[in-house]
């Protein structure tokens, strides 16, 4: 048994695809497929079920894969032990962050730390939870932000900030008479909402749940469309366009990049409906002090609106 034969197994599991795993693999797929076929007869078990364009991993395989993908894990920490024994402040760290946080925490994140750790250059990838979780776990990202609830087999977080809601309103929509809205206002508007898969949706979502029926489009055919975007972005070039309104992370409102003429902003009434923003990273991660280093950036941050956990 070797570590690219472990690496090969991982791949296939996580492709379901005897071709595709050689191509992530680096390898034609018959050096591929006689390596898992011989790993499986010094086993003893049947790993993949195969069927013709089909590959599906077997109970005992799902056990092996996993404990597969932990050895690895801990065989990648060895060269990084080596290499950050005196200074786990030099050399690069993966970091991940969701798509509503990295466009607004990250101008303020790179150059705290490439001031206060300039040999740790930061590899970023902007990306949905579930997707971020995972290559964290593989072994791709070595630390990732997100936003509560999360809680994860083998992972640690930590709270960075806690973050308030705001509403978004055209400068000429009514409820711009007023200093405040009311959460329950908003099941009166069109809430112009991202699209599935961002766990900020989600959050909206957990305050105003007519929000998901208020939002629909006209008619297209038989079906009511709903006015949804891809980003945060793109939902505040549509509420300036008089769409409807949104809700946002107080750090993405942004209304100095429009004329007030086309944007403004609201607080909610009372107690904010809020996130808390958090760092994760794998418990058997061998560089704590660029965790740390990591987090002292982000409470050093300029982010005014939002309230560091220390």
């Amino acid at each position: 048994m070797t570590l690219n034969e472990l690496r090969y197994i991982v791949a296939v599991a996580r492709e379901r695809h005897f071709g595709h795993a050689a191509e992530a693999c680096f390898i034609s797929q018959p050096t591929l497929s006689v390596a898992v076929k011989k790993l499986e007869e010094e086993l003893g078990v049947t790993l993949f079920e195969r069927r013709k364009g089909e590959v599906s991993v077997t109970p005992v395989g799902e056990q092996i894969v996993a404990q597969a993908q932990r050895v690895l894990e801990e065989a990648s920490a060895i060269p990084q032990i080596a290499r950050h024994g005196q200074n786990q402040l030099v050399g690069p760290l993966r970091l991940g962050a969701i798509y509503t946080i990295g466009p607004y925490l990250l101008p303020h994140l790179v150059p705290t730390l490439a001031d206060t750790a300039p040999q740790m250059p930061l590899v970023i990838e902007e990306n949905y939870t579930a997707v971020l979780t995972e290559k964290l776990k593989q072994g791709d990202l070595d630390a990732i932000i997100i936003s509560y609830p999360y809680e994860e087999p083998g992972l640690e977080t930590l709270p960075l900030y806690t973050e308030p809601f705001v509403v978004l309103l055209p400068s000429s929509h009514p409820l711009n008479r007023r200093k405040a809205v009311a959460v329950d206002e908003l099941n009166r508007e069109r809430v112009l909402l991202l699209g599935a898969g961002h766990c900020f949706r989600d959050q909206v979502l957990e305050i105003c749940p007519e929000c998901l029926h208020r939002n629909a489009g006209e008619l297209v055919g038989d079906q009511q469309m709903n006015l949804e975007g891809g980003s945060l972005e793109t939902i505040r070039y549509m509420v300036a366009g008089g769409l409807g309104i949104t809700v946002l992370p107080c750090s993405a409102a942004g209304a100095e990049r429009f004329s007030e003429r086309l944007l403004t902003i609201r607080r909610f009434k009372g107690r904010a409906p809020s996130r808390v923003v958090a760092l994760a990273w794998r418990k058997s991660f061998p560089r704590p002090d660029a965790i740390q280093a990591l987090r002292d950036a982000v409470l050093s941050g300029s982010m005014s609106c939002v309230q560091m956990i220390d």
